[in-house]
């Protein structure tokens, strides 16, 4: 019988920085709200989804003024 276990974790810095606030946050370590724990999920997303919404404005301006000029 194989009782090898195995865990596999991709989730890289951040991933372990979240798991390291969340078992913080679990044991009374530290007294952070859960919008600061969970912090290293959401904060990327957000400066991702600020990105795309910069270059949606700025295709579509580029785009008025293109077809105003024509």
């Amino acid at each position: 019988m194989d009782n090898n276990l195995n865990i596999n974790f991709n989730g890289g810095f951040l991933g372990l920085l979240t798991l390291i606030f969340i078992t913080l946050k679990l044991c009374h370590i530290i007294d952070w709200s859960w919008v600061w724990v969970l912090a290293p999920i959401w904060i990327p997303l957000s400066v991702v989804f600020a990105i795309a919404i910069v270059v949606f404005v700025v295709g579509l301006i580029v785009l008025i003024v293109k077809t105003l000029l024509d």
